[in-house]
């Protein structure tokens, strides 16, 4: 997470996708049938969110490590006691214990999925053919190359409230959550 979003997505194209130089060429030399995904229009928004998600995980597994030490080890000991196996502990005492966070970084996910921005623009442009184009790339290419200003400021208004929408389902169900 702390790698910039450039870097992460020049690696990704040099060393990991790249048919020459990259784990995809590796795979080609050694006989399997393998493509960039990125060169691909089935399979482009695919290896785009690859790289997000690889670039994302850590800092969901931290705040998720946060909020598992949070739960009182009374609790999870007691599971144990009363001889739960590891995934009714995890079921009826993690999972509860940690409810209000996953809602928070599944919503956190959903608007910060519409900055996707930098991967789409420094691995693919919106390409091949338009394949793996998002609002924000659309918005991007609206505003500087069509120079449609109105039409790139009517797109980011729809972003902003796709964020409104995830950030008040958010609300409410943490309000609902305060009520019980």
């Amino acid at each position: 997470m702390i790698i910039a979003t450039a870097i992460t997505a020049r690696v990704w194209q040099g060393m990991i996708y790249s048919p020459v130089t990259g784990i995809t060429g590796l795979l080609q030399r050694l006989g399997l049938d393998v493509t960039d995904p990125l060169t691909q229009t089935s399979t482009a928004l695919y290896g785009i969110a690859t790289v997000d998600l690889w670039h994302w995980w850590g800092f969901l597994c931290v705040i998720f490590f946060a909020a598992l030490r949070q739960v009182p080890a009374e609790q999870v000991e007691a599971a144990r006691v009363e001889g739960a196996t590891f995934f009714q502990t995890m079921r009826y005492v993690l999972l509860p214990g940690i409810k209000p966070t996953i809602m928070l970084m599944m919503i956190m996910t959903v608007i910060w999925s519409f900055l996707v921005f930098d991967f789409v623009y420094i691995l693919t442009g919106g390409g091949p053919a338009y394949s793996s184009e998002v609002l924000s790339t659309f918005a991007y290419r609206s505003a500087f190359y069509d120079l449609q200003v109105g039409k790139a400021a009517a797109i980011s208004l729809i972003i902003s409230l796709f964020g409104l929408v995830a950030t008040i389902f958010y609300i409410r169900s943490q309000a609902q959550e305060l009520e019980q």
